[in-house]
């Protein structure tokens, strides 16, 4: 067994796949946050929660560490409103969950809590806003098109700075976002993704690893498009 999971340290749940795959010894922990960010966006403000899980261990011996953000809510119609996103960052849990079970890879089921964003957020408005379409996700649309139904998808990428706010600290990041454009069944839906991010003061390091990792996202996906006959055009950072 070579040192591949100590040069190339696993930065999505694909790679903790893989690496069983190989043989390795995983153990994960998982922590969720809620974190309130600041995003400057075409020379607009505004503010959005995002919703992060930290996953954590030792692979063989060797630590590591790396996050996901799975989903981001918003008090206003700017993307899909805080009480939605808890079912949509849930939603794709999930789906990881089962992902990292097939593989053989066992954790416990944690998902994140509407309740406890009330009670860290004093004064948040959960009210669910039937304007921001539904809590579907993308994976809804690729099973639309696999059901025999025309779905067009139209993408643009973006990078976005912003600052996230902990209980202690602030934390300038750098998201590399998709935002995906649906028409299907006579409607349309837009979605966005976060696909990866860097600590934006540590630029030069961390950059060219996010923008691997927004573009192996983009790959897998892209293969779920072609496979179900979804209409897109690929598109990728650079």
């Amino acid at each position: 067994m070579d040192d591949t999971a100590i040069i190339n340290p696993p930065k999505r749940i694909t790679d903790l796949v893989n690496l069983k795959k190989l043989g390795y010894e995983l153990d994960i922990t998982l922590s969720f946050d809620i974190a309130p960010v600041n995003f400057a966006h075409k020379n607009y403000e505004f503010q959005a929660y995002i919703f992060l899980c930290k996953y954590s261990g030792m692979i063989n011996n060797t630590p590591f560490t790396f996050r996901k953000c799975y989903a981001k809510g918003c008090p206003d119609n700017l993307c899909p409103h805080v009480s939605q996103a808890v079912m949509i960052a849930n939603r794709y849990l999930k789906r990881d969950y089962k992902r990292l079970l097939d593989a053989g890879i066992s954790i416990k089921e944690t998902f994140f809590s509407l309740e406890e964003m009330m009670v860290k957020y004093d004064g948040v408005d959960i009210q669910k806003d039937a304007a921001t379409g539904g809590i579907l996700t993308i994976h809804d649309y690729i099973n639309i098109a696999k059901e025999g139904n025309d779905v067009e998808v139209q993408i643009s990428l973006e990078i976005i700075p912003a600052v996230e706010h902990f209980a202690s600290q602030k934390n300038e990041q750098t998201f590399f976002m998709a935002d995906f454009n649906i028409t299907t069944l006579g409607r349309k839906s837009q979605f966005q993704r976060c696909l990866a991010c860097f600590q934006t003061d540590n630029e030069t390091q961390e950059k060219p690893v996010a923008i691997k990792t927004a573009n192996d996202r983009l790959k897998l996906l892209f293969n779920e498009f072609a496979e179900a006959k979804v209409q897109y055009s690929p598109c990728f950072f650079d």
